[in-house]
């Protein structure tokens, strides 16, 4: 079960844990939206150890990954939504991968409503 968060108090938490709730919430992220379109071999822990490994550079391809994941998870709910996966690129390569993890969260929140 996806477990619904609030966006304003996991930005609070971030800027406040100075990133370290970040580490969590991305591995969150990940592992919610595997388990919502059913994908096993997708991981917040191997997505984070990549991401560290590559110096940040498998971010990129996570963001692209997750479009692809969410956009699976919500035709899976049911609910109709368009595949973001271009633009988590290009938010993630401008370094606005906070307003990624709120747009995320924001899709895997409403899968979450769906369910309940």
């Amino acid at each position: 079960m996806i477990q619904e968060r609030n966006i304003v108090v996991s930005i609070l938490l971030t800027i406040i844990t100075c990133g370290i709730y970040g580490i969590f919430w991305f591995i969150s992220l990940t592992d919610d939206a595997a388990r919502s379109a059913d994908v096993p071999d997708f991981s917040g822990g191997k997505a984070f150890l990549f991401t560290i490994i590559t110096c940040g550079i498998y971010s990129f391809y996570w963001y692209y990954k997750m479009g692809k994941t969410l956009k699976e998870a919500n035709d899976k709910a049911g609910i109709n939504a368009s595949d973001n996966s271009v633009l988590y690129l290009l938010l993630g390569i401008f370094g606005l991968g906070i307003v990624n993890y709120c747009i995320m969260q924001n899709e895997l929140n409403a899968i979450a409503r769906q369910n309940a």
